[in-house]
């Protein structure tokens, strides 16, 4: 068949083009020329697009083996070949697939979302030109006595650093100019190779030598259950284990055995914060093996670099956040899955495809038939309900402290009850124990879930009732200072991200403001004020002040070494970290998150509080957790205080049988965007309305309304919920929707399949 082209197509292949529109969502028929074969599903290719016939790139998801038949009757052809990029793997392209499916998202999307931009581009690719002796140089060629000195230079190397660059060659050899390297290349004395590679800057990584230890009884129960899975196909494991049980050291003893097996293993942490931490313990214990780190905060230069090596097969073990899952480990090689922190929310994406690292994780271990291990104190619902009542994965337990970890004792203070001197934010008991364990040349560990410096502006006339509220979100702007001398400071919206002038003020009535609330950069300004040690060894972590991941390693080396003694900041502090100097644990104000209008927020709070207070009595000696609350008595704050975990899930998931929300169910959310509030309520109700025309049986359709945050950046929000007993059942609703053209995600329609939030 001749199409569009002057060359006969040879060869057939579906492509997803890399466009965030879902009209393709098995992608588009091209013919192959032959200058292009072979071509493989995953190679990157550009290829015509539109009546225009737009040049975009794509990737092959399919080989066919006959002509397709279109409407038209012509098919077009594949333009070119990008013969620089890696190919991603098959099975990460059946993945794709999946994805796209399931999470209801442009399959070109959901690849590119695969393969990281600095890759794409090519990034830190770089040609170098080398020298090196010539294997028979030609006989009876006179060199002068610098030219000797060169060739002296070369064969007094190591052959592991022949061949080597010349400018390198000018020093050693002590030249002034390559002159006298390039007449020898002339005289075919020296051979030019031109090497093409990646160049990045290394970035540091510590390494733990810590020794290992010897495992309790239960770590050998459990390393052998799980370690007798290797290379017998996929299953799906759930340790539940309380902080400090040594979780850890059973992922080690499991990437040993998979490495010994001959194969590589991936391990996923929620933060990027958590990466040197685990880094270093993964290099400290496998001091000959090669480790790979994939997050985003890594320069351009170096993802290309450690993604490249993982798609080369040199990687034994990958580390990384969330888009690690996708690392592209060569065929067979992938042995084991490892998923720390599973319940974290981190692990969800917010931008379409809106995929949960974890679940794409499980997918990913089933598809390549290995075991995958999901870690945590604190199990997602939806973990433990597949443990424990639904048989789907298999539950390992360690209910205790490993040896010399004395579990911290934790304690509720009532602020109702007990009001501090500084302006409410920190107890009596609190600034106390403060003292006491710095005094002891102790670290301290403090968490509030609330950054800026007052989460509120309102007029000081209780008369008036003005709040300064975000002009384009339905949320309060919140104040921020630029530094510690900065008194008047900024509004931020934390939402849309815009920013304004504090006023001087109210609007309304002239009368002047105030600022509500407190918010870690408030927090840290009494600290200052308030504690006996230097400035400096106080310091504050959130987004604020991770600017990068320069800056965010910095911060937790320091106080890994104690030159930090008193650590203020939000929920990535609460996860994951072991410092065995800290004794205390403060918990502002555990109820930030409890009574926002979303099902999971009790989860939420019990995960968090439960966490944090963990991260004390990481050695011998006392440790205390103080847990700051305005409702001691909410079940979630009480029972994460008393570390009863079993306690708090059954409770729970009775609740949420009695509601028939997830766990008990499968949900997807629809979340409908548009300038006009009136025409998103319409657009919303008509979805609504068409989906349940094609709802089967057992699929329940709420009706729409405005989501707890109804207005963001401008733009109204309606929402509805969309419940069936199995996924199955709302997956193929939602493949009927995308056929029929009622559901087109994009920026006027969010699907979010699997939900983590309902603000």
């Amino acid at each position: 068949m001749i199409g569009l082209f002057d060359e006969p197509s040879v060869a057939w292949v579906r492509v997803a083009v890399e466009r965030g529109v879902d009209r393709y969502p098995d992608g588009l028929s091209y013919g192959v020329p032959s200058r292009l074969l072979p071509l493989d599903v995953g190679s990157r290719v550009t290829v015509p697009l539109g009546r225009g016939d737009t040049p975009t790139p794509g990737w092959v998801i399919d080989v066919e083996d006959d002509p397709p038949t279109l409407p038209g009757g012509d098919v077009k052809q594949v333009h070119d070949r990008d013969e620089a990029s890696i190919a991603l793997p098959e099975d990460l392209v059946e993945l794709a697939r999946w994805m796209s499916r399931y999470y209801v998202a442009p399959i070109g999307l959901t690849l590119a979302s695969m393969l990281p931009a600095p890759v794409r581009r090519q990034t830190g690719l770089v040609t170098r030109t080398l020298v090196d002796l010539a294997p028979q140089p030609p006989p009876d060629v006179h060199l002068t006595t610098k030219q000797q000195h060169v060739r002296d230079t070369l064969e007094a190397l190591d052959e592991i650093d022949r061949p080597i660059e010349i400018p390198r060659l000018m020093r050693l050899s002590d030249l002034g100019s390559r002159g006298p390297i390039d007449r020898l290349v002339a005289a075919g004395v020296l051979l030019r190779h031109r090497v093409t590679r990646i160049e990045a800057d290394w970035f540091h990584r510590g390494v733990d030598d810590t020794a290992a230890p010897s495992l309790t009884a239960q770590q050998e129960t459990i390393t052998t259950a799980i370690g007798a899975q290797l290379g017998k196909g996929y299953s799906c494991h759930l340790l539940h284990g309380v902080t400090g049980a040594g979780k850890t050291e059973v992922y080690l003893r499991l990437i040993e055995a998979a490495i010994a097996d001959g194969g590589a293993a991936l391990v996923l942490v929620p933060e990027i914060s958590l990466t040197p931490q685990t880094a270093a313990r993964l290099m400290g214990r496998f001091p000959g093996k090669r480790i790979a780190i994939l997050h985003s905060a890594l320069t351009a230069a170096q993802r290309h670099h450690q993604w490249s090596m993982v798609a080369r097969g040199e990687a034994d073990i990958v580390l990384g956040a969330r888009s690690a899952v996708f690392a592209p480990f060569p065929p067979d090689a992938l042995r084991l899955v490892i998923v720390d922190e599973e319940h974290d929310y981190s692990y969800k994406q917010d931008q379409a495809p809106r995929y949960h690292g974890r679940d794409v994780a499980i997918r990913r271990a089933w598809a390549l038939a290995c075991p995958v291990v999901l870690g945590s104190a604190t199990p997602a619902l939806e973990s433990w309900c597949n443990a424990t009542l639904r048989g789907r994965s298999t539950l390992h337990e360690l209910p205790v402290r490993a040896p010399g970890l004395v579990a911290p004792r934790v304690e509720l203070v009532d602020m109702r009850r007990e009001r501090s001197a500084h302006e409410g934010m920190l107890s009596r008991r609190l600034e106390s124990a403060m003292h006491d364990v710095l005094a002891d040349e102790g670290q301290v560990l403090l968490l509030l879930n609330r950054r800026g410096f007052a989460p509120y502006i309102a007029c000081a006339s209780i008369d008036c009732g003005w709040m300064l509220r975000c002009e384009h979100c339905d949320a309060s702007m919140v104040h921020h200072r630029r530094g510690h001398g900065d008194v008047r400071g900024f509004v931020r919206c934390h939402h849309c991200q815009q920013e304004q002038r504090m006023p001087t003020a109210c609007p309304d009535c002239q009368q002047q403001v105030v600022r509500l609330g407190a918010g870690t950069q408030r927090v840290e300004a009494v600290l200052r004020d308030t504690l006996a040690i230097e400035p400096q060894r106080i310091a504050r972590l959130d987004a604020d002040t991770r600017r990068s991941a320069r800056d965010l390693h910095g911060v937790l080396d320091r106080f890994h070494r104690g030159e930090i003694r008193v650590l203020l900041g939000t929920q990535m502090i609460s996860k994951g970290l072991d410092c065995p100097g800290v004794r205390l644990v403060g918990v502002l104000d555990a109820d930030t998150a409890i009574d926002l209008p979303d099902f999971r927020a009790s989860e939420r709070t019990f995960q968090l509080v439960s966490q944090v207070c963990g991260r004390c009595g990481r050695s011998e000696g006392a440790a205390t957790a103080i847990v700051q609350t305005w409702n001691p008595h909410a079940p979630a704050i009480a029972l994460a205080a008393a570390g009863d975990f079993t306690a708090f899930a059954s409770r729970e998931l009775e609740l949420r049988t009695a509601s028939q929300l997830p766990p008990m169910r499968r949900m997807t959310r629809l979340v409908v965007r548009d300038d006009d509030a009136a025409t998103a309520a319409h657009r919303a109700s008509v979805l609504a309305d068409r989906l349940r025309g094609m709802a089967g049986a057992g699929v329940e359709i709420s009706d729409p309304g405005p989501c707890a945050l109804a207005r963001i950046g401008g733009r109204h929000r309606y929402d509805l919920h969309v419940l069936a007993p199995q996924a199955a059942s709302i997956g193929e609703l939602l493949d009927q929707g995308r056929a029929s053209g009622a559901i087109r995600p994009g920026r006027d329609l969010v699907v979010d399949v699997d939900p983590m939030s309902l603000l």
